[in-house]
């Protein structure tokens, strides 16, 4: 029996409701996620005595079981203080920390001093100039598609405490200061402008921004969507430049959404390509300041290509990448920004599809570049020669992956990234010498970690958690040794300790054809192997996208020990498709989607079924998004 649900009814797991199991849904603005869940049969609730048991309020609606971190983590110069972004309640303050005592220096600002001087302002985000005499801090954000948003913009004068708005008129985007400081550059009403602080004079860089029609310096749905990314320009190292996309999508079908949240629902319209329709036509541009002039980079006549990355190489060097529509091929290419005039550096070819990712980085010596690739079988990296694109030396290699490339540490020789080479459902992160590939582990081996850090790599701050413990955040030196902890969340682990938790564990299983998938199963806590449980599947299963992976899920990780507790055994599978076991076992879906994810779910179901404690017909599942899809 299928049931669909738009909203969380939490009533339906409460004991008067026996023998019910229902979906929640996750909403995402933009992007409701509507879960399904098929149920064969039904299930008498068991009681664990002396121990406490969630409830979707819990979950959902009390955050009781919410894990802290920490927030706008933001180095600063002098190499001694750092500052971060603490919330409390409905209040936000950046307050300033000394690395070696932990000690709090300052509150450079606290939102209700920001409220004082506005009648309603929602700290967010915020960034330093170059010389940290200035922050640019935006607020009140309101969201366009799955990353993007549009918001308020002040810069704030740390000598005085003065605080000024960015522009007026219309909602901001992607506001940056430049190298220096004194300008800062934004989008508004899709078109590109920055204003000079010192003069306080706004000078507009694009005029032919139309909504559903051109864009410039954002993205449309697709690069936003399928390319990961929202902000389309930036800033020359020199800030003599600046570099951003222009979208025409004039000629992109538009797609009517209803939007819920108001007694009556609207509607938005919005421009979205369809598998083989027209999609926007791109251009790569370079406007310089100093003789207030765009200049088209050469980026080929075809229109029918993504330009899905682009980042300056050095102060005189654009670099972009080119990829056909299949993206099954893709170029790399340098641009000198005074004429537009492309150079080929490299190109790189799939059988498949080709993932473009962020780990590239150009050296200062101007010589070499570091480049991930796929093309024998597991991503690593490679140095290659920016003059003839040959291939250099293979920095990484073996049957695991690198799954990021977080900071590239030149003046050490290293390049900070992290893999699964520790654990194969785990992320821990290395640092790798450029010369000879050597590696050493910063993190712990297992579970799931990642790390920022200083512009000089002297600090990193450690984000850890495992499948059964909440996130650690802690404060490492330049070698990777812990000088403290800076979130333990050892409330949440005080709360636990209250509820009668189990715990997650990871297997492997094989199919009847042979083929290994990872998976993860959870059992009631009085687990007795002489009875029979209902099983819940708990699946994911989209291109690259994993769910078996040794990290803590938060809210769902309750909501897993909840049926646990209500009777349910709840297990995850990773079919072929998804990521971190190498390309051929990724891209084996290519141009046949969701058969190998059917086929292999149902294998698992049946593997599952066949344990002498799992009833075989009273068998669920469920899942969101491409989840969905399969459930």
């Amino acid at each position: 029996m299928f049931f669909s649900f738009l909203q969380v009814y939490h009533e339906f797991l409460k004991p008067e409701k026996i023998g019910y199991l229902v979906g929640k849904i996750k909403f995402m603005q933009y992007r409701a996620a509507i879960h399904f869940i098929v149920m064969l049969a039904v299930f008498p609730f068991l009681s664990l005595a002396g121990n406490k048991e969630i409830s979707l309020e819990d979950i959902w609606k009390n955050g009781k079981f919410s894990a802290k971190t920490v927030s706008g983590w933001n180095p600063m110069a002098d190499g001694k203080h750092y500052t971060i972004l603490q919330f409390s309640g409905e209040d936000a303050f950046i307050l300033k920390y000394e690395y070696k005592t932990g000690k709090l220096v300052d509150t450079l600002v606290s939102s209700p001093k920001l409220k004082s001087a506005m009648e309603s302002f929602d700290l967010e985000s915020y960034a330093f100039s170059a010389d940290e005499k200035q922050l640019l801090i935006s607020g009140n954000a309101e969201p366009i598609y799955r990353h993007s948003s549009k918001s308020d913009y002040f810069v704030y004068r740390l000598s005085d405490r003065s605080l000024k708005m960015l522009s007026k008129g219309n909602k901001l985007m992607l506001a940056e200061f430049s190298p220096s400081g004194n300008q800062v550059a934004y989008i508004r009403d899709n078109n590109l402008f920055y204003k000079d602080l010192s003069s306080d004079k706004e000078y507009q860089i694009t005029r032919d921004g139309l909504r559903n029609r051109v864009i410039n310096g954002a993205c449309d749905w697709v690069y936003e969507e399928e390319f990961g990314f929202n902000k389309a320009w930036h800033w020359s190292p020199d800030g003599k430049f600046i570099a951003y996309y222009r979208f025409d999508e004039s000629e992109v079908k538009e797609f009517e959404m209803a939007t819920y949240g108001t007694l009556y629902p609207g509607k938005s319209v919005f421009k979205y390509p369809k598998a083989g329709e027209k999609n926007s036509v791109v251009n790569l541009l370079v406007y310089e300041l100093l003789n207030n002039r765009n200049v088209l980079i050469d980026s080929g006549k075809e229109p029918d290509q993504y330009l899905p990355r682009m980042k300056w190489a050095s102060a005189g060097q654009l670099a972009f990448m080119r990829m056909n529509r299949l993206q099954n091929k893709l170029e790399l290419f340098s641009a000198d920004p005074l004429t537009g005039v492309v150079k080929l550096l490299m190109a790189e070819s799939d059988e498949a599809y080709i993932d473009v990712t962020d780990d590239w980085h150009f050296f200062k010596d101007g010589k070499t570049f570091l480049w991930s690739s796929e093309k024998n079988g597991f991503r690593h990296l490679y140095l290659h020669d920016i003059s003839t694109g040959k291939q250099l030396s293979a920095l990484t290699s073996g049957n695991w992956e690198v799954l990021d490339v977080l900071g590239v540490d030149e003046l050490r020789g290293r390049v900070i990234i992290t893999s699964n080479e520790s654990e194969p459902v785990g992320k821990s992160v290395w640092s790798v010498e450029l010369k000879g590939g050597r590696r050493s582990r910063i993190s712990p081996e297992k579970g799931v970690s990642s790390v920022k850090s200083d512009p000089g790599f002297n600090w990193f701050v450690l984000y850890h958690s495992e499948a059964n413990r909440p996130s650690r955040v802690s404060l490492l030196t330049a070698d990777g040794k812990e000088l403290r902890e800076l979130e333990g969340n050892k409330a949440l682990f005080s709360t636990m300790e209250e509820y009668a938790l189990t715990k997650k564990e990871f297997m492997t299983i094989k199919t009847a054809e042979g083929i290994e998938l990872n998976a993860w199963m959870m059992k009631p806590v009085n687990f007795d192997a002489s009875k029979k449980y209902p099983l819940v599947f708990a699946i994911y299963g989209g291109p690259g996208h994993n769910t078996v992976v040794n990290q803590f899920d938060g809210k769902d990780y309750f909501w897993h020990q909840m049926l646990c507790q209500k009777g349910y055994i709840v297990v995850s599978v990773d079919n072929r498709g998804t990521g971190m076991r190498g390309a051929a076992f990724r891209k084996s879906t290519y141009r046949q989607l969701g058969k190998f994810e059917t086929i292999d779910q149902i294998a698992a179901a049946r593997y599952f079924g066949s344990l002498s404690y799992i009833d075989a017909q009273r068998i669920g599942i469920q899942g969101w998004s491409f989840g969905g899809y399969l459930s």
